[in-house]
């Protein structure tokens, strides 16, 4: 049996559809049956729009996957499934459509070939993508819930509404992620990975291909493990410029880059029962992705990274894995081999000490900060002190105030005690005191002649003094002068007595 399909349109407008039997009441919340695929049964809130259609993805009598679609850019806003298991081989690929999306009154219940649809179902494209919206442009149908990650035996996720457009190398190396995160990250740090639950998206761009079908600005993971005691919760983004690497982000931020700002997953994911433990290992191996994802950037090559390879890594669809490399594209890879092993090993110096470079930067960046925080600090402790200070300063200088006056009252009052006391022992001082002080300007004046005459006479024995001194120092020198050449002369004269 076909896949068959449950839609309703988001919060509006429910569109019935019978699923094996079953109707779909309106009144249903969330995805119905595929409300499993959700972390506690509750699909991602805030994200309801007029435009968004909620898809219940079944095939061979069982729910495969949930899909919230975008009857607006004709891509999905996100698809939801549990941990990957192993893939199917020989899958054959068939891009499906949904009748009820466009045709609400069509009376087809599963999914068909767009061939078909043409002739049986209304208004057909009016709503959704069709393959031939992209035949002739750069772009392929990217699956957000790639068929190398699913288990059903038919062609469940090679629906429509389950695809994005993605060039061809994008879409290699996004699925070539989802394999190397479920395979090393994700599903390994999750018990058995029954509590696995992944949620991935695309976040619309203002481009379009043939101006219907939006190209998406980026796509996004989001993964909840709710294994008790040790759940956590990790994000990430991967833009579709070229060589762009997957970023790890927590899923708090994640949801901040989202249209609407969602609630991806009822309370966090248990957040507050979190294993960090595991979170730190799952970033670990995502580094290592990254790593060998910019090494393969580095050689030119957008294939399959060489240490990523899994049993589901060749497991891509169609259009990606129908490359077949040549015997003479294999002759030159044994050749080239050595030279890309050297360039490999120079490329992982290279990242190593870059790497190693920005941790040093960080510490030197963190130790300045620390720092400055400190300088910061203390400026701060010192200036309320200071504040402090002449706060209280200000607070005592009225008391100070009170205190100056008291002290200039009391020496005041010590100055006029002084002045009784002199007035008192002048009027006690006897009449013979009070005349020797009143003659003493009298004697004093008299002294002044006698004064000068002595000053005169002692200036005068100077003067005289010093011209004896200098007389006899001038006499002295001439009778050393004299006696000196009388000397010479004569000894001269007994030297040379013929010349004379």
């Amino acid at each position: 049996m076909g896949p068959a399909r449950c839609l309703a349109l988001g919060g509006l407008l429910a569109l019935a559809g019978l699923l094996e039997g079953r109707l779909v009441s309106e009144q249903e919340a969330g995805f119905g049956e595929c409300d499993r695929f959700f972390y506690a049964g509750t699909p991602p809130a805030g994200l309801a729009a007029a435009a968004h259609v909620k898809i219940c993805q079944r095939s061979e009598g069982a729910e495969r996957f949930a899909t919230l679609y975008s009857t607006r850019d004709r891509i999905p806003v996100y698809s939801a499934f549990r941990a990957a298991r192993p893939a199917p081989l020989g899958a054959e690929q068939r891009w499906l459509v949904e009748p009820q999306i466009d045709d609400p009154n069509s009376s087809l219940e599963e999914v068909m070939d767009e061939a078909d649809a043409i002739s049986s179902v209304n208004n057909l494209g009016s709503k959704q993508a069709l393959h031939a919206d992209y035949l002739g442009s750069d772009y392929q149908t990217g699956q957000l819930y790639p068929f190398s990650l699913s288990s059903d035996p038919d062609t469940a996720t090679f629906t429509l509404t389950n695809a994005a457009p993605m060039t061809p190398s994008f879409q290699k190396r996004w699925y070539v992620n989802l394999n190397s995160l479920m395979d090393r990250a994700l599903t390994p740090q999750c018990g058995d990975g029954e509590e696995l639950y992944i949620i991935t998206g695309a976040v619309p761009s203002d481009l379009k291909v043939k101006d219907k079908v939006t190209i998406p600005e980026f796509v996004w993971l989001a993964a909840c493990c709710a294994v008790p005691g040790g759940g956590w919760a990790m994000g990430f983004v991967k833009h579709t410029r070229d060589r762009e690497v997957i970023e790890d982000v927590m899923v708090k931020e994640l949801e901040k880059l989202l249209p609407f700002k969602p609630q991806l997953f009822q309370n966090n994911c248990g957040e507050s029962e979190q294993d960090t433990e595991k979170m730190k290992k799952i970033l670990e191996m995502v580094n290592r992705v990254q790593d060998e994802e910019r090494r393969v950037d580095s050689e030119g090559d957008s294939g399959t990274l060489s240490s990523t390879r899994s049993t589901r890594s060749t497991l891509l669809p169609p259009e990606a894995s129908g490359e077949r490399s040549s015997l003479l594209g294999k002759l030159l890879g044994f050749t080239a081999t050595p030279f890309t092993k050297l360039c490999q090993l120079i490329y992982f110096l290279a990242v190593r000490i870059l790497k190693y470079l920005v941790y040093f930067l960080w510490y030197v960046t963190k130790q300045v900060t620390h720092g400055l925080e400190s300088c910061l600090y203390r400026l701060g402790s010192a200036t309320i002190s200071y504040f402090l200070a002449i706060g209280e300063e200000l607070a005592i200088i009225p008391w100070k105030v009170l205190k100056v006056m008291v002290r200039i009252t009391r020496a005041i009052l010590r100055i006029l005690c002084c002045l009784l006391k002199v007035v008192c022992r002048i009027v006690g001082i006897p009449v013979r005191v009070l005349v020797d002080v009143a003659t003493f300007p009298v004697y004093t004046i008299g002294a002044v002649p006698i004064v000068c005459r002595d000053i005169a006479m002692g200036l005068g024995g100077i003067i005289s003094l010093f011209f004896d001194t200098a007389f006899g120092t001038m006499g002295g020198l001439f009778q050393v002068i004299f006696t000196v050449g009388k000397q010479i002369g004569y000894k001269i004269t007994f030297d040379n007595p013929g010349e004379l």
